[in-house]
């Protein structure tokens, strides 16, 4: 049986992990379960407000490293390419922080308008049109 890892959506961190109880961001309780050793990773919900849905999730995960200890990663697939932003450790993985790395792996899924086209330009050659 494969376990689910906790979800933060809506400003709370739920799931299996939590005992089925809602743990406030940014509360001593949220910092506890961060530091717990058994904790090593979560979901994080990316809510579009321009559609007014969820439309994808980014996993943040515990990773130790020999000389700078305990860290937070948060990751998140756009298309063929795993993005990759550094939080910190838990003591400072806020709500703020994780907002503002969802913005940044957000931003990252779909390429600006000008380079859309200027990539159909070059694909189409010199003296081209693309269509």
């Amino acid at each position: 049986m494969t376990r689910k890892i906790a979800t933060v959506s809506e400003n709370s961190l739920y799931g299996e992990q939590t005992h089925w109880r809602n743990i406030l961001l940014d509360s001593p309780a949220w910092f506890a379960w961060l530091e717990a050793p058994e904790h090593c990773g979560f979901a994080y919900a990316l809510f579009n407000s321009a559609q007014g849905y969820i439309d994808g999730f980014m996993t943040v995960r515990k990773e130790r490293r020999q000389r700078s200890g305990v860290y937070w990663t948060a990751y998140r697939r756009a298309g063929r390419r795993v993005r990759k932003v550094y939080l910190g450790p838990s003591a400072t993985l806020t709500a703020a922080r994780l907002m503002a790395a969802a913005v940044r792996l957000h931003a990252r899924d779909d390429p600006p308008a000008e380079a859309t086209a200027g990539a159909a330009l070059a694909a189409a050659g010199p003296g081209r049109v693309a269509a």
